[in-house]
């Protein structure tokens, strides 16, 4: 189940696609098999389902997207415009804070140049007005959503289905992963074969609207909603970024049993869904989990 040669990407990045599956024994899993597809092993600074979304929103120019003072989705645009020879802009939520956090220093190494949004105008950040006013500021760019999901990268995420069949055999029966904004799931589901279900485990409380948003995302890209998928909202450990002891607990153990650490935000979460969810899978079930960073 290793993954083959690396090749280069069109945008000129080394990727390690497709990447690797692992299987994890756990007893308490049942008779259902669990199978890792390590997303996070696809590029050391640009992993998981951010290399996937960006890989066809990548394009010589510049480049403004949107994001909290600690998103991934901020240091991984800004580690692809430096891969790549493009300009970034990172329009961050809330005031500067100096010196800058961890996330943003290395954006800001990667060349990325930074700028802020109060809460109230961020709220408004896809309106004409705020959009128009970042023009006036920055000249022309391309504009890339908060957490990069889009039609394009959808078209990113549709890859991982087709990766699975061809180092699977088709041989699997579902296929999870986290939810924070849509548009892997909306890819994933939208790239099975006949038969192969996918569930999104949200990582946000009252995560319900995303059902529609997977769908919108999936009608911009596709033209219509596909794929059989669902999103799992119970086990949101009370929000976006936070925990609790239990899941917390639950991270280390699986550590300590299988010598991954999981992102508590996003993947720690999926996992303690899919291990909560096995006890209703019948025996011999096979369940792919991908590992988005």
């Amino acid at each position: 189940m290793e993954a083959a040669a690396v090749p280069r990407t069109p945008a000129g990045i080394a990727a390690r696609i497709p990447s690797p599956v692992e299987e994890v024994r756990d007893e308490r899993l049942g008779g259902v098999r669990l199978l890792l597809k390590r997303d996070d092993l696809i590029h050391p600074e640009i992993p998981g389902n951010k290399w996937r979304k960006l890989k066809y929103n990548l394009a010589p120019g510049r480049v403004l997207t949107f994001g909290g003072a600690y998103s991934n989705h901020i240091r991984a645009v800004a580690a692809a415009g430096a891969a790549c020879g493009f300009e970034t802009i990172g329009v961050i939520r809330g005031e500067e804070h100096l010196p800058l956090n961890p996330s943003l220093a290395y954006a800001v190494e990667r060349g990325m140049r930074l700028a802020y949004l109060d809460r109230s105008a961020y709220r408004r950040k896809h309106t004409p007005e705020v959009i128009d006013a970042l023009r006036a500021e920055f000249g022309d760019f391309r504009l890339l959503p908060e957490g990069g999901s889009n039609a394009a990268a959808v078209r990113g995420c549709a890859e991982i289905a087709p990766e699975l069949d061809a180092q699977l055999g088709g041989r699997y029966d579902l296929v999870c992963c986290p939810v924070g904004t849509g548009g892997t799931l909306a890819g994933l589901a939208a790239g099975l074969p006949p038969g192969r279900r996918a569930i999104g485990f949200s990582a946000l409380k009252g995560g319900e609207f995303l059902d529609d948003e997977v769908a919108r995302l999936q009608r911009e890209a596709l033209g219509r909603v596909t794929g059989d998928w669902r999103v799992e909202c119970g086990f949101h450990f009370g929000g976006y970024a936070r925990s609790t002891p239990e899941l917390r607990e639950f991270a280390d153990g699986f550590a300590a049993r299988h010598g991954l650490r999981l992102d508590l935000v996003y993947v720690a979460k999926m996992m303690y869904g899919i291990f909560t969810l096995a006890r209703e899978l019948a025996p011999g079930t096979v369940v792919v989990a991908v590992i988005t960073g």
